[in-house]
């Protein structure tokens, strides 16, 4: 049997960036072991589901985004997502990122979840919402962000997660939580 909790005897910091720290942390384990596991810590982030008009039509549509992103090869599909700056709330957050990367403002926004996105090795937190009642805004890509926006029904975007064309983990969680737990599908 596991039990709760742990305790970090040492750290060190091995590598200090802009986004993330790595440390190399020496615990004991639960069960009295002592172990060294490096750690990618982050600030924490978080995602958004567009969700474009009433979420009780047929078949309503989500605006997903079309980000170039160099660690997964190429472009990908996701929701608008970004870090957490220091202090910030999470539903902040994902305003600010709807805002710059969908070009839209949200009349409301409701959490969904959060999720640890690898906990093996990384104590990042993405804290997922879905925007509702979307008014159309210029965005406000950063260098380093190559995006372009689609709307997407939510039956058209079950087979792109289906069939691989989407695939990036925060959302996948946030498309399947949304079309599961408020959608009802």
């Amino acid at each position: 049997m596991i039990n709760e909790g742990g305790e970090r005897l040492a750290t060190n910091t091995v590598y200090s960036g802009k986004r993330i720290n790595v440390t190399l942390d020496t615990v004991r384990t639960p069960r009295g072991d002592v172990i060294a596991l490096e750690m990618v810590r982050h600030p924490g982030a978080a995602a958004v589901v567009p969700l474009l008009g009433p979420p009780d039509s047929d078949d309503p549509s989500v605006l997903l985004i079309r980000q170039y992103r160099w660690a997964a090869g190429g472009t990908i599909w996701e929701i608008p997502a970004g870090v957490l700056e220091p202090g910030e709330d999470p539903a902040d957050c994902a305003r600010r990122e709807l805002e710059e990367e969908a070009g839209a403002t949200a009349g409301s926004i409701e959490r969904l979840t959060s999720i640890w996105t690898t906990p093996g090795f990384t104590d990042e937190v993405i804290h997922l919402f879905v925007a509702q009642d979307l008014t159309p805004v210029p965005t406000r890509h950063q260098a380093d962000e190559l995006i372009e926006t689609a709307a997407r029904p939510v039956s058209l975007i079950m087979e792109m997660i289906r069939n691989g064309e989407i695939r990036d983990g925060k959302s996948i969680v946030a498309l399947l939580y949304l079309a599961g737990f408020r959608l009802g599908r």
